[in-house]
């Protein structure tokens, strides 16, 4: 018997091409859905997009038949867009008890143990769980957090072997690490820990090779524990198109970012411009209209990128080896835009920066990504425990897709920054609130 899988609404907002991804299943799409689609279509942001792109979808569906007695897919799953079930008092359920009711009635001239209910609603798995239905998210591969994949390793190894290394020799990786192109290691030896050599695998030839200039300062910003370190040699290797930050606040993914940028675009000319893009996400309530033109709307969004310039700014002046104009704040070859004006795009030559990528969904930083044009190199930052949307998790957001997409692309590195170097009162705060 097939099985009748039941779509929730923020399902489809947050991927429109859902029903494609249950061959040979019965899908239904309770009429209370449809409704509540529609409620999103005026919306310009990519929950309303996908609501639109939905909307065509299933109209573009009707030319096999009524969708009402159910449609085939090339994937021989069933499409059928089922009415509410009517109960007498309940006219102002939510969807949630709608769609509950629905598998209800359903389970009558059906195996119950068939029908699965696919929503993103905690509270709707929950109910669908003490009804005996099954329930489940979207999202049937297991995918890891940035805490489990880290970009990064601490290998204990004899004091010859670290010394190799020092020396600027290869070593051999651990065996018992599943290794992915440009992952970072802290090698120490077993019996002094203090003598350590930090490495990066090159799966060209599957061996580690020590990293060079460890303590290099760029634009007056020095890494300050080893994952900085490793951040640093990943954004300054060219070799490397991709590169994505995880992190908790203060960790310094912004900043480092910034200055790699500012340090290949004015001191070895590597790239004709910064571009800085991040989403207009409030944290808290939003403060509706803002007056000005689109700088002036924008400046409160881009704050904090404002903010890393003119710190990396000051710390550049105090260095001996000055490498940024004194208008930096002004200078045309760095450009600080909305992410909503990214879509169409192509952007070459040019060091990419998209900050706070855990509150975009997969596509819209698939959408972003796919705008790097030729030579141009891209960063990804986040921190997906500050999440300021209601329609990604932890592991359903952006930054968390494409670092679990990437892992074995030689174009990309991943690192996971774990020590907070803002302040001790803001490091202290991350851990305890």
């Amino acid at each position: 018997m097939p099985e009748t899988i039941i779509i929730d609404t923020n399902v489809l907002l947050f991927d429109p091409k859902a029903i494609y991804s249950f061959p040979a299943c019965n899908i239904i799409i309770p009429l209370s859905v449809i409704q509540e689609l529609d409620k999103f279509k005026h919306d310009q942001t990519e929950t309303g997009r996908n609501a639109r792109d939905f909307a065509v979808l299933v109209d573009g569906l009707r030319v096999l038949g009524p969708l009402r007695f159910g449609v085939k897919l090339p994937n021989d799953a069933t499409v059928t867009i089922m009415a509410d079930v009517q109960e007498e008092g309940h006219e102002h359920r939510t969807t949630a008890s709608r769609i509950l009711a629905l598998a209800k009635a359903i389970a009558q001239n059906t195996d119950p143990t068939s029908i699965r209910i696919i929503t993103k609603n905690i509270s709707l798995r929950l109910l669908a769980d003490s009804a005996g239905f099954t329930a489940s998210d979207m999202d049937s591969i297991i995918i890891r957090g940035t805490e489990a994949m880290r970009g990064w390793h601490v290998i204990n190894a004899s004091a010859p072997q670290v010394e190799n290394l020092r020396e600027g020799r290869c070593l051999p990786p651990s065996p018992n690490i599943d290794w992915h192109p440009n992952e970072y290691a802290f090698v120490r030896d077993r019996e002094d820990p203090r003598h350590a050599v930090c490495a990066r695998f090159h799966g060209d030839d599957g061996m580690l090779w020590p990293l060079i200039n460890t303590e290099r300062i760029v634009c007056g910003i020095r890494s300050l524990n080893i994952e900085q370190t490793f951040a640093l040699d990943a954004l300054l290797d060219d070799s490397i198109k991709l590169v994505t930050l995880a992190g908790k606040a203060g960790t310094g993914k912004t900043l480092l970012s910034i200055a790699a940028g500012l340090h290949q675009v004015f001191s070895d000319a590597r790239y004709s411009k910064l571009t800085i893009f991040r989403p207009t996400m409030p944290v808290s309530r939003d403060l509706g209209y803002l007056p000005g033109d689109l700088g002036e709307k924008m400046r409160p969004w881009m704050q904090p990128v404002f903010d890393a310039l003119e710190f990396i700014r000051q710390q550049d002046r105090k260095s001996p080896m000055r490498s940024l104009p004194n208008d930096l704040m002004s200078c045309p070859e760095i450009s600080i835009d909305p992410l909503t004006y990214i879509r169409g795009r192509s952007i070459p030559h040019q060091f990419i920066i998209i900050d706070e990528t855990q509150n975009l969904t997969p596509l819209e930083v698939k959408t972003a990504v796919t705008r790097c044009g030729a030579e141009s190199k891209i960063i990804v930052t986040g921190d997906p425990e500050q999440i300021d949307t209601p329609y990604v998790d932890a592991i359903s957001n952006g930054l968390t897709r494409i670092v679990e997409k990437f892992l074995s692309s030689p174009l990309s590195a991943h690192i996971t920054l774990q020590k907070g170097e803002r302040s001790e009162l803001a490091e202290t705060a991350a851990k305890l609130l």
